[in-house]
């Protein structure tokens, strides 16, 4: 019986126009470009303006460009997975906002929260789906509006985020190609050192969590940036290790955009060669779960049917993980 993979059979993205740049945080907090650089490797990051404009309206335009250039109508797809750490609301979910906007009238959907991992959460369990034959067409979205809980006054978090959305769609693929395999691993010790303090239902919003800034995203950076670097880099080396493939059998490493650092050290443990590393982190930051869409969407044209790619990330809470995968189509 031919095995059934899940394949990645086009990408989208959208992000804002609007640019923040280093020079233009200079002037909000106590920073420069040279010491937001070499420290993360950050030039710019997107921003979304304007009233009442949240994750699902970037999250629509993606997915509206990735029908299109499928070559499918919005009602064709099953299932719609929103992986988001800024939600337009706490309920109903994203995943339904974003399908009465785009029409996908056909499709059940949910929101998946994993940090910056969630992205590659939500591409494994969206594999599941298509390869247990149940659904034909898998949209799973990978976007944030970091803008809307970071507080410019804060150096050690307003100088990573950005904004942004990407989008790819998953089918069937009997030819060997598509996702081979995932790791995906977390551990609840990791929430004291990255988390947004109130806005659950352990601390509901008041008008006092509101004047202590509870709502913004905390980070302790060097706590998170030593997990960071271990976590990714090994579990990136362990999917090598357990598919039998070496740095020479890699096309592309798709790392998460947190740190320049953090890229570089994943790369480095898997013996692949920065020429093989997808990195835009310098034109949009950490757009946390649209960071690797975004990064496909950047380099589809240098992409192969066939080629090795991994895809790897670590996020709050903490979680991490990996996925292995063979790219299912050539450049158009």
């Amino acid at each position: 019986m031919t095995k059934i993979n899940a394949a990645i059979t086009a990408v989208a993205s959208y992000v804002p126009d609007y640019i923040l740049s280093n020079k233009e945080l200079e002037k909000l907090v106590d920073t420069n470009d040279e010491w937001i650089t070499s420290r993360t490797g950050i030039k710019e990051r997107r921003i979304l303006k304007g009233e009442d404009q949240g994750v699902t309206e970037m999250a629509k335009v993606a997915v509206e460009r990735l029908l299109e250039k499928r070559g499918i109508g919005p009602e064709e797809i099953d299932l719609v997975i929103f992986c988001t750490v800024t939600p337009d609301k706490v309920f109903p979910a994203s995943a339904n906002i974003v399908s009465r906007k785009v029409g996908m009238n056909n499709a059940f959907g949910f929101d998946l929260n994993a940090a910056c991992s969630g992205f590659i959460y939500g591409l494994t369990t969206g594999s599941k789906f298509i390869e247990s034959g149940t659904h034909k067409k898998v949209v799973v979205i990978g976007a944030d509006k970091m803008s809307s809980i970071i507080d410019y006054t804060d150096r050690a978090t307003c100088i990573i985020f950005g904004d942004g959305a990407g989008a790819v769609l998953l089918e069937a693929d009997e030819t060997g190609n598509g996702i081979q395999d995932a790791i995906l691993k977390s551990d609840g010790a990791g929430e004291e050192f990255l988390h947004q303090k109130a806005g659950g239902s352990e601390r509901p919003a008041s008008a006092g969590t509101v004047e202590r800034g509870e709502h913004y995203v905390y980070q302790e950076g060097k706590t998170v940036f030593k997990f960071a670097v271990s976590k990714m880099a090994d579990v990136s080396y362990e999917i090598m290790q357990r598919n039998s493939l070496t740095a020479d059998d890699i096309a592309w490493l798709v790392p998460h955009q947190a740190n320049l650092r953090i890229i570089d050290a994943t790369a480095n443990r898997m013996g692949v060669g920065k020429e093989k590393v997808m990195i835009n982190i310098d034109r949009y930051g950490n757009t946390t779960n649209g960071t690797i869409p975004l990064c496909l969407v950047d380099w589809e044209n240098k992409l192969h049917k066939g080629d090795n790619i991994i895809l790897s990330a670590f996020g709050g809470g903490f979680t991490w993980g990996s996925v292995y995968l063979k790219w299912a189509y050539n450049p158009s």
